[in-house]
């Protein structure tokens, strides 16, 4: 049986132009293809109009995190990608 973890992944963008909504859609394309559930998003305000993407998802325990990361950070205007959190789901 595998087990579920909650993952937090904070999405930098390239400028305060960029458009967050596309990075979104990327992302939950990437990570839906390598199996996550109940992806969300919120934005979390930097400084100077730019404004972090927080990621929330659940992640087979099992996969590397490592995945996360390396596919995230090909999306376009995405300038770094870090996961902030990352625990045991129960239930």
């Amino acid at each position: 049986m595998s087990g579920i973890v909650a993952v937090i992944v904070k999405i930098m963008p390239s400028s305060p132009d960029t458009n967050l909504e596309e990075i979104k859609k990327k992302c939950t394309e990437l990570m839906e293809s390598e199996g996550a559930k109940n992806i969300s998003f919120k934005e979390e305000a930097i400084a100077f109009g730019l404004k972090a993407i927080m990621m929330k998802m659940a992640w087979i325990e099992e996969k590397s995190s490592e995945i996360i990361e390396s596919s995230l950070e090909k999306i376009e205007n995405v300038s770094s990608v870090q996961i902030v959190d990352y625990r045991r789901a129960f239930g």
